[in-house]
């Protein structure tokens, strides 16, 4: 039998000994947020926890622990038969749940007893959790940000993932955040994560830079959708300078079509996301509006709320905007050459810093 392990730490480089990083807690509490890399082995159900609290409350502590405790011991052996089943003798787990308590610990229990060498995460995902906070919340990110901008449609999106294929560092927030950054960019089928997986995801990409070099992120406002980006990373992007992408507006409205495809299929979520307009639009305009989503004439209707919305909020904030400004560059149209012509022009401006 090991001894078990106490891991004090959740830093990159202290998760990064152990060979899996098992969370126990149930899949409902590992969906809202995990370390980075860990796997997901429940000691308990969503219903099996939700069961023992329920006797933990109405009926005795003793009862509970021992209702969980069987329910702990058959996924445990399922977990054996399964997912543990090849790991050699040598295998290095740490396990974690909530606060490193009893679910952690009779995992941990029992994986010692096979001989592995097994330690457990003090204080479980809240040392994590803790973790990303102190990153994110109160410290200074060392980052050398470049902003990349543009009014809605300029396909800044898509030049930010050619700049990655050509491997200039980049930072996708809307990514990470699974939106678009617009009212209408929410993806179908696809719920946002929490904001706590979101700051995990961002600390990974974070971890994965190398600080002496620019690193591009889209020019965002603090919030994507509905997450949140964290005062760190806002602060690096409030100090950056900035390239700015320019395209005519028909050009934009073309690429808005095929970029948004999925919402023009969904008339619901379309109509929606008119409606919640910061500027509401006059019953007249909305019903010219719902006209053209009627017969299916996306080009003009994406022109009509660039007009309306995007591009008056756009200049207002380049006018409150005081980020020196590295070139604005034209594009005469936003087909795969002319995006591929601008990063890589993107790509040489970036290289001088």
């Amino acid at each position: 039998m090991s001894a078990i392990e106490i891991l004090q730490k959740a830093d990159p480089q202290s998760l990064a000994a152990f060979d899996m990083i098992i969370d126990v807690r149930s899949p409902a509490e590992f969906a809202e947020d995990h370390a980075p890399g860990a796997v997901n082995l429940p000691v308990l159900t969503n219903a099996e926890r939700a069961e023992v609290g329920t006797i933990y409350v109405q009926k005795s502590r003793f009862l509970a622990r021992r209702v969980g405790a069987a329910f702990i011991a058959r996924n445990v052996a399922h977990h054996l038969e399964t997912a543990l089943a090849d790991k050699p003798g040598g295998f290095r787990p740490l396990v974690y749940c909530w606060r490193g308590g009893q679910r952690s610990n009779a995992m941990a229990n029992i994986l010692s007893q096979v001989g592995w060498r097994t330690a457990v995460l003090a204080g479980g995902y809240k040392t994590w959790r803790a973790h990303v906070s102190t990153r994110l919340y109160d410290e200074a990110l060392p980052l050398k940000v470049v902003l990349l901008g543009g009014n809605t449609g300029s396909g800044k999106t898509e030049v930010l993932s050619l700049l990655a294929a050509r491997g200039v560092q980049t930072l996708d927030l809307e990514g990470l955040a699974a939106h678009r950054g617009s009212l209408f960019g929410g993806l179908a089928g696809q719920a946002q994560p929490s904001q706590k997986m979101f700051e995990s995801r961002l600390l990974g990409e974070l971890n994965s830079l190398d600080a002496s070099r620019p690193v591009v992120v889209e020019a965002e406002s603090s919030k994507v959708g509905e997450r949140m980006v964290p005062p760190g990373l806002w602060q690096a992007m409030a100090d950056a300078p900035r390239i700015e992408l320019s395209a005519p507006a028909a050009e934009r409205a073309r690429y808005l079509v095929r970029a948004y495809h999925d919402i023009t299929l969904d008339r619901a979520a379309l109509d929606e996301a008119m409606r919640r307009l910061p500027t509401p639009p006059s019953r007249k305009r909305l019903e010219a509006w719902h006209a053209l989503a009627d017969a299916g004439d996306f080009e003009a209707l994406a022109l009509a709320l660039m007009e309306l919305h995007y591009d008056p909020a756009y200049r207002r904030s380049s006018r409150k905007d005081a980020r020196p400004r590295l070139a604005t560059l034209e594009l005469s149209g936003l087909d795969p050459a002319g995006l591929a012509a601008v990063a890589e022009e993107i790509e040489r401006l970036i290289s001088r810093l």
